[in-house]
């Protein structure tokens, strides 16, 4: 039972989880700063995108391993249908499982949280493209992830839906100053996908996995990481300097400046794809600080103000 347990929790990825928390703590985090906050709704939200996270990683399991792409070359930690602790029938039953669970925790949500129905109408539609784009990623005849299109999926779901979409599930409204912080977001979470495909480039190429980094090459492709990081850095600081509170209050986001920045540099220095694979709970780690910093600056303004 134990090592069940301990294969079904690999398989869910938990190191990775963050990415899909992170957006909806930064849009909770907003709404809270225009006085419209609901504990109930961002434990549901929580609940929702971290089943989400999961589904995706279950479905690139079942994807990679059916395409060759997890292989015995591949830099990345085994996986359960590679290893052969799972097979390709349990994964798919596993899949259409957490998609049930996805469902349901993603309807009491919507239903919590919005009365009008067109509002709810829209959020469900959300919602499945949600659930379709994580299955889709890498699984069947086409999947998006194999064609250099998976930057652009992370950036609108983890980035601009995910911090305004939970902002509109507290709120009810649509705010365009927060296209910085979800900007901000979304390109954190594009740069732990690009550590991830930078890991795996040569492997990728071999199996036809044409991810952004592959498209790049190696050089490039760390020149795009720097970018992501230093845009992200400049969306956040631009959205919290045209707040009316005090500059000194942004002090403590510096912190994250100075991670990004050893982050950015070890990314640059790294030669090789395997001096790329450690960077990866580094990379996730940074992307939780950065947003945990701004989520407290914006706090902190919130109170002053």
């Amino acid at each position: 039972m134990k090592e069940t347990l301990k294969i079904w929790l690999d398989a869910a990825r938990p190191k990775t989880l963050p990415l899909a928390l992170v957006s909806i703590l930064t849009g909770s985090v907003l709404a809270f700063s225009h006085h419209h906050f609901s504990l109930s709704v961002a434990l549901l939200a929580f609940i929702t995108a971290t089943l989400l996270q999961i589904l995706s990683n279950l479905a690139n399991d079942y994807g990679d391993a059916v395409k060759g792409t997890d292989n015995e070359a591949r830099l990345g930690p085994t996986r359960a249908i590679q290893s052969g602790a799972v097979t390709p029938k349990t994964m798919r039953q596993a899949i259409i499982i957490n998609i049930v669970f996805t469902v349901v925790a993603g309807l009491i949500l919507v239903l919590h949280a919005l009365t009008n129905w067109e509002s709810i109408l829209a959020f469900l539609g959300l919602g499945l493209l949600a659930i379709l784009a994580a299955i889709a990623y890498t699984v069947g005849n086409k999947p998006y992830g194999y064609v250099g299109l998976g930057d652009i999926s992370v950036f609108i779901f983890f980035g601009l839906l995910g911090v305004a979409g939970t902002f509109f599930l507290h709120t009810g409204i649509v705010d365009p100053s927060l296209a910085l912080p979800a900007i901000g977001c979304g390109l954190l979470a594009v740069a732990v996908l690009n550590i991830n495909n930078m890991r795996d480039i040569d492997n990728d190429a071999l199996c036809g996995k044409r991810t952004v980094a592959v498209r790049l090459g190696q050089y490039r492709a760390k020149q795009y990481h720097v970018v992501l990081l230093g845009a992200a850095e400049v969306a956040f600081v631009a959205y919290l300097l045209l707040q009316p509170a005090p500059t000194w209050l942004m002090l403590p986001f510096l912190l994250s400046m100075v991670v990004l920045y050893k982050h950015g540099l070890a990314v640059w220095n790294a030669q090789r794809p395997v001096d790329i694979a450690p960077m990866m709970p580094i990379v996730v780690k940074c992307s939780m600080l950065t947003n945990l910093l701004f989520a407290g600056v914006v706090i902190a303004q919130t109170l002053v103000s």
